[in-house]
């Protein structure tokens, strides 16, 4: 898309949902949920961005390129794992099954890196040759491809909370996972992570780490939330890596480092972001999801209340 379409779409970043019609709503950070009936919710993935645990502002079509790169990512996984997604009626919406969510997050790490002072980069040169509790070998340098992916699971932060790092011998003694079931989730985070790795390096990206969420749907376990986007995975441009230079992040980090270089990592009132950034952003965002489907970007620009009025009756009375 032209970089005037994009500044053009800025006032109309879907912000919120409301239509009459649809069931009980609950706003997490970025998406709108209605719940349809005991089995199904619906999903509205809003262009609302967050980052140091705040929405940080809009950037147009970003609900839709995640919501449809999920999509995309969860059929090129499903031979390894059952997914909640039922159907995609909508850019913006998923209809999914009602899952038991675990309060835990999988990342899954392929490369050292990171700048904060708990990044594993930072703890690794600082010394720390277990950082995250990972055994690594000496001789790392910034950016490095980690020897094997490491898992370093965290807790599902309550809103307003902060995500916190637990050992997997306390997902057991805590009891909010079994020795089998944790034993499971493990060989199935590798083996998404893997595919996504493979996947990404084809349509010249590196897929740095990623976040998993996982939940049980009739007692089994199902990969929930969104998949492999550049909002839940880190991914720089595979040729950056070539020129010496810092990695070119396609991800909500680039959104992050550019708070960061204005002094402001979540503390008061974000300043706002330039027209031309926010464009720079959403670019970024449909590249990736053109890489790794091959498919152009088509967005949906009629108002979404518009889009799916039609919809709204079979929603709720199925």
């Amino acid at each position: 898309m032209r970089r005037d379409d994009l500044i053009a779409m800025i006032p109309h970043a879907l912000k919120s949902v409301d239509v009459a019609g649809l069931g009980d709503k609950t706003s997490g950070k970025v998406r709108d949920i209605f719940t349809l009936n005991d089995d199904r919710r619906l999903l509205v993935a809003t262009d609302r961005v967050s980052a140091f645990d705040r929405v940080l502002g809009y950037i147009p079509y970003r609900g839709q390129v995640l919501n449809q790169l999920s999509l995309w990512w969860f059929e090129q996984l499903a031979d390894i794992i059952q997914h909640h997604i039922i159907t995609s009626p909508d850019v913006n919406v998923s209809v999914v099954r009602t899952a038991q969510p675990l309060p835990i997050e999988m990342i899954v790490r392929g490369y050292i890196t990171g700048v904060t002072n708990t990044s594993m980069w930072t703890m690794y040169a600082a010394g720390d040759r277990a950082p995250y509790g990972v055994p690594l070998p000496d001789g790392l340098q910034k950016n490095d491809r980690l020897p094997r992916p490491a898992i370093t699971p965290t807790t599902k932060a309550a809103d307003g909370g902060h995500d916190e790092r637990i050992m997997p011998i306390e997902i057991i003694e805590r009891g909010i996972a079994s020795a089998a079931l944790w034993a499971q989730i493990e060989r199935v985070a590798l083996a998404l992570f893997e595919r996504g790795q493979q996947i990404a390096d084809s349509a010249g990206l590196v897929l740095v780490d990623t976040k998993y969420e996982f939940g049980l749907i009739d007692g089994e376990l199902a990969l929930i939330d969104e998949v492999h986007t550049p909002d839940s995975s880190r991914y720089w441009l595979k040729e950056s890596l070539t020129s010496g230079d810092a990695p070119d992040h396609y991800d909500k980090e680039y959104l992050r480092l550019w708070f960061a270089a204005q002094g402001y990592r979540g503390e008061g009132t974000p300043p706002p972001m330039p027209d031309d950034f926010i464009a720079d952003v959403a670019e970024r965002y449909i590249n990736v999801y053109e890489r790794l489907t091959g498919r152009a970007f088509e967005p949906g620009t009629t108002p979404f209340a518009e889009r799916i009025r039609k919809h709204i009756e079979r929603w709720t009375n199925e």
